[in-house]
């Protein structure tokens, strides 16, 4: 997970630790939470940033969402109205609660939600 420049994302990707899941957001085409991924490394400088002040994560793919959850959809949804994703715009890296976690897994027809 690389080429994140926002200093509050990149805090984010600090904090994730080996295990972590996360969200899988298409951000560019899609613009969509399409599955879950498991961080399967820590922080590590950023690659793909030629000055070295921003930090990328490792993941693998958990699992795949039957049907792709929308940014859309869930700015419809009420009880994702609170979202840090909807407070700070253009924010890739999110933390997320547990019911929004669960609201959004089943929007994604996730079995394991």
């Amino acid at each position: 997970w690389d080429g994140v420049r926002n200093n509050q994302a990149a805090l984010y990707l600090k904090a994730m630790k080996v295990g972590d899941q996360a969200l899988f957001y298409h951000s560019n085409v899609g613009l969509a939470v399409v599955g879950v991924a498991t961080i399967s490394k820590e922080a590590f400088i950023d690659p793909t940033d030629p000055a070295g002040r921003y930090v990328a994560v490792e993941v693998s793919p958990a699992r795949e969402f039957p049907k792709p959850v929308t940014l859309a959809a869930m700015k419809a949804e009420p009880r994702l109205a609170g979202m840090a994703m909807f407070r700070q715009f253009r924010l890739s890296v999110s933390p997320v609660t547990d019911e929004e976690w669960r609201i959004i897994c089943e929007m994604g027809g996730d079995p394991e939600a």
